[in-house]
């Protein structure tokens, strides 16, 4: 039992800790909509690998070929511009690719319907992005589940809240409890509604993906949308060296419209590649380039992305691993080819194996983000929420995850060399075998001189058992809660809402009588 003085110290404390959370809350939603590294990138690979890895990819695309199947209009496409086309295999000529995506930009900017929220894809910007397609979520209180679009609304108000999360994303988590044929619908509507940063658009066929589009236009006009990129989606090869009808479709969708296509390989090493990174960045580098000539030659000049996922596989286990020295050393690899195609580089983030918000989650996580911020990754995908190697989102893991994507940033952003960093006035203040804790300097710089994050405790042990002597994860299952229940939807025209809303009814009503 405790007395009423410690449960009066105790609940003080309490309320001092959430007053300190909400002056940083509302500096976070000031941030800087994406970040701009100053630090250098680094890169694993010399200007001999270079030379040996492309002129491999090149080979790959004239001996081998890739195949884009189920879809006549491609092979047509590819056939009227001069590669050489045998049922769905098509092969090109040494350079041929290369040369045909000199048309793609290098530098593009991804709007969102909140304009002071829009980001900048590739150059030296870093945008990160919530966990993409699973299944499952899970919190400590109930576990892990099925999602729902309850689920899905939830973890969209909790991502339009974080500083350190630029991006809505896609799929955050699949509701399942809504048919496959109109989820599209609501997870947009969701996006537009619920959070007013840049999301992705469906890529799981061309209905799914031109519905997408028309909801960009109801919130942001038509004539903007024809104009801009609003939508950045991702289409994933079937390694090696495939890729089927329905990302061909949404790749064609999305580049008529002038939108965003991140062509991803997903590869697991092993597998789905040789068991060397070397081997497969060739492999990578080749299903990229074909890829991306498609885009060019549908649309020249529609933005585009080269996008990776290597995971090594156990060659014990068959199971996918996380947080690997291989997984990093690939991308300080791969970003440097796609420097040299002139594309932005999109890659993974905080993966994990683990199942829970342990340990091995924190660690395998930090270490592929770490990683990722190193390598000078554009788009930093997963970078919230990832438990299970992508099956799960764990509510507590966005947040914990968050706080290390804001220390990432602080990193890449790099030492203030400034003269008021200088603080020459300080040492002129503070006699010798003084300190600096009441000088002028530190007075003014003290809630950003250094990083200062949401979830770790660095108190006392006497203060931390005051407040409940709680572990990381229930500490961010509080913030979770206090997140949902704080979450005000963005401001948004009320005529544009309703437009919406009977999009989705009018799109819901036909879809699902289609398919009755």
């Amino acid at each position: 039992m405790h007395s009423d003085d410690e449960q009066a110290t105790r609940t003080s404390r309490r309320e001092g800790r959430s007053e300190r959370m909400k002056a940083r809350a509302a500096r976070t939603a000031l941030a800087a909509p994406y970040t701009l590294r100053r630090t250098a990138i680094v890169s694993l690979i010399d200007d001999e690998a270079i030379a040996t890895i492309e002129a491999n990819a090149d080979r790959i695309l004239d001996e081998i070929g890739m195949e884009f199947r189920g879809d006549a209009e491609t092979l047509e496409i590819f056939r009227n511009a001069g590669a050489r086309v045998d049922g769905p295999r098509v092969r090109f000529d040494p350079g041929w690719c290369r040369d045909r995506i000199r048309t793609a930009p290098p530098v593009f900017t991804q709007h969102a319907r909140n304009p002071a929220r829009s980001v900048q894809i590739g150059g030296n910007a870093q945008v990160y992005c919530p966990s993409f397609g699973p299944p499952f979520v899970h919190d400590v209180e109930r576990g892990r589940r099925y999602a729902t679009i309850e689920d899905f609304r939830n973890i969209t108000k909790i991502h339009h809240q974080l500083g350190a999360v630029n991006h809505s994303g896609g799929v955050v988590v699949e509701p399942v409890d809504l048919p496959v044929p109109i989820r599209h619908l609501h997870m947009a509507h969701a996006h537009l509604t619920l959070n007013d940063k840049p999301f992705m658009g469906a890529v799981t066929a061309p209905e799914r993906a031109r519905d997408t589009i028309e909801m960009c236009r109801l919130a942001m006009g038509a004539d903007f949308v024809d104009r801009n990129c609003v939508l950045y989606s991702v289409v994933n090869t079937n390694a090696p060296l495939v890729l089927d009808e329905t990302m061909i479709w949404a790749l064609k969708e999305y580049a008529r419209a002038g939108q965003c296509t991140v062509v991803s390989p997903f590869v697991l090493g092993g597998a789905m590649s040789p068991v060397t990174i070397a081997a497969t960045l060739s492999q990578v580098l080749a299903e990229v380039l074909a890829s991306v000539a498609l885009i060019q030659l549908i649309r020249p000049g529609a933005p585009a992305a080269f996008g990776t996922f290597f995971s090594p596989l156990s060659l014990k286990t068959g199971a996918p691993t996380f947080g690997t020295p291989e997984g990093t050393q690939f991308q300080m690899c791969a970003k440097t080819l796609a420097d040299r195609l002139g594309l932005p580089f999109h890659s993974v983030g905080a993966l994990t194996a683990s199942k829970v918000p342990d340990a091995q989650a924190g660690y395998e996580s930090q270490a592929q983000l770490m990683g990722a911020a190193m390598a000078g990754v554009n788009f930093i995908i997963h970078a919230t929420g990832c438990l299970e190697g992508l099956l799960t989102t764990g509510y507590e893991k966005i947040v914990m995850d968050a706080d290390r994507c804001s220390a990432m940033m602080r990193f890449v952003q790099g030492v203030d060399f400034s003269e008021a960093a200088q603080a020459m006035d300080a040492f002129h203040e503070v006699p010798p075998g003084g300190h600096f804790l009441g000088a002028a300097h530190t007075r003014a710089n003290f809630e950003t001189a250094f990083w200062m994050g949401e979830m770790s405790d660095n108190g006392t042990y006497e203060q931390w058992m005051a407040e409940g002597a709680l572990w990381e994860h229930e500490r961010a299952a509080l913030r979770v809660r206090k997140l949902i229940a704080d979450h005000e939807p963005p401001q948004m025209d009320v005529a544009i809402r309703d437009s919406l809303d009977d999009f989705v009814a009018r799109r819901t009503r036909e879809i699902m009588g289609e398919t009755a």
